[in-house]
């Protein structure tokens, strides 16, 4: 597992962002009452939005503005773009998303996972640099817990939870949890099916 990831922080934040490329793409297009349901960073910098537009609106987004996605109705469309200020800004520390969700005002709370608090601090630090206007909802420190599983393993099971790889559908795939951490999918499937026995074999401690 990559250094820089030995002590990793969950982060939630709400931002003012009037900025947001892909809100500011539809909405030239003629697109009205868009909702920005989710917000995930994907391969290649690049980031990816669900937006609720309305079933009939829903219907014509251009083609090449679509990207494949878990939609969780038939009125969201999952939309990809290089991103806006505020994401470019959280993707710049090695940090990656975990959600985003527009509130009222134009706030969009956004949850993301940093390697270090020194990189979640140069996040709020730029963001408000750029006349961002900030609110920390959460600071959320992995601490190793219990004896059964080892430190990196309680911790990359910690990371996986929070970044949504076992929620249904998954927010992350194993493949893009491992390139966020600096290792191999082996690797980390091998760390998760090490740490999963230890977890069973604890649980039926009395069985075996």
């Amino acid at each position: 597992m990559a250094d820089t990831w030995r002590e990793p922080y969950h982060i939630v934040i709400e931002v003012e962002n009037k900025e947001c490329r892909m809100v500011g793409k539809l909405a030239a297009l003629g697109f009205k009452h868009l909702k920005v349901v989710d917000v995930r960073s994907v391969k290649g910098g690049s980031v990816r939005h669900l937006v609720d537009l309305g079933e009939e609106q829903a219907k014509r987004v251009p083609q090449e503005l679509a990207a494949k996605g878990p939609a969780e109705s038939k009125s969201a469309v999952w939309l990809e773009s290089p991103g806006c200020g505020v994401c470019n800004t959280i993707l710049a520390y090695d940090a990656f998303l975990v959600s985003g969700k527009s509130m009222p005002d134009n706030i969009i709370a956004y949850s993301f996972m940093v390697p270090t608090h020194d990189a979640f601090k140069a996040i709020i630090s730029d963001l408000e640099k750029t006349g961002h206007k900030v609110m920390v909802r959460k600071v959320g420190k992995f601490k190793h817990q219990i004896d059964v599983l080892t430190e990196n393993q309680e911790r990359i099971f910690w990371l996986a939870l929070k970044s949504g790889y076992f929620d249904y559908p998954r927010q992350i795939d194993m493949t893009e949890l491992a390139g966020k951490l600096g290792i191999s999918t082996a690797t980390l499937s091998e760390i998760m099916r090490r740490g999963t026995r230890r977890l069973l074999e604890h649980y039926f401690k009395h069985d075996l």
